[in-house]
């Protein structure tokens, strides 16, 4: 193999986007007053549900006052969530099972909530496709450039935001210092900082985690 071929290689290596593997998973402690306790996001790669075919991500986390898991169904090219599965207890936040539809075709998010023999359900009506945080996080390591002044418009359910990549900085945890991209979103909801290496690992996430307002999760371990 001629030096020039392997420089061509190495290239369009560099150049081809981030594709997070199948049953990776990211390990996070979390801090919120009352709530601290552990928390893992997995990639856990192509379901089908509800006879739609998804890309399954799922969130848990639990601590000495709560607990809560989230089947988060996204589709496989835009990490856009077709159906949010919860089973919680978050204390006097709330708790019991529930259910997110969203059907951008009808500009409407059906939430189904059962707690024990009750059961009631919201509808909210928002033209386009809705994002959700982890989703998005997914899918801008798959196919974000990383350049400093990346603006991303987020369209949550209840609130529309803009999410920006600032700076390079370095970020210090328990037990290392790495160097990250710094991005926020106004309204100031969530700080995500990225690790700078080929996988982009969220280091950490600040902001409404699993409802619980101005929670951080910082990474504490990952495995493919």
């Amino acid at each position: 193999m001629t030096c020039k071929l392997v420089l061509m290689l190495a290239l369009v290596f560099l150049l081809v986007p981030l594709k997070a593997q199948a049953n990776e998973t990211i390990y996070f402690s979390i801090h919120q007053l009352a709530y601290d306790g552990n928390a893992s996001l997995t990639l856990v790669g192509p379901k089908i549900f509800k006879d739609q075919k998804t890309t399954l991500i799922v969130f848990n986390a639990s601590g000495k006052n709560f607990s809560d898991e989230e089947d988060i169904y996204v589709d496989p090219v835009t990490y856009k969530p077709l159906f949010v599965q919860r089973n919680f207890n978050l204390g006097i936040f709330g708790h019991g099972q529930s259910l997110e539809e969203y059907d951008s075709a009808k500009g409407l998010i059906t939430i189904t909530k059962k707690d024990g023999d009750k059961t009631t359900q919201q509808l909210i009506h928002k033209q386009g496709a809705i994002d959700n945080i982890y989703g998005f996080i997914f899918r801008y390591r798959k196919e974000g450039s990383f350049k400093m002044g990346d603006e991303i418009n987020l369209t949550l359910p209840t609130q529309d935001l803009k999410i920006k990549l600032l700076r390079q900085e370095s970020l210090k945890t328990d037990d290392k210092t790495y160097d990250s991209y710094y991005m926020e979103s106004q309204p100031g909801r969530y700080k995500i900082w990225f690790d700078t290496s080929k996988n982009k690992l969220p280091l950490r996430i600040s902001g409404t985690i699993g409802g619980i307002l101005n929670s951080v999760m910082t990474i504490t371990g990952y495995k493919e």
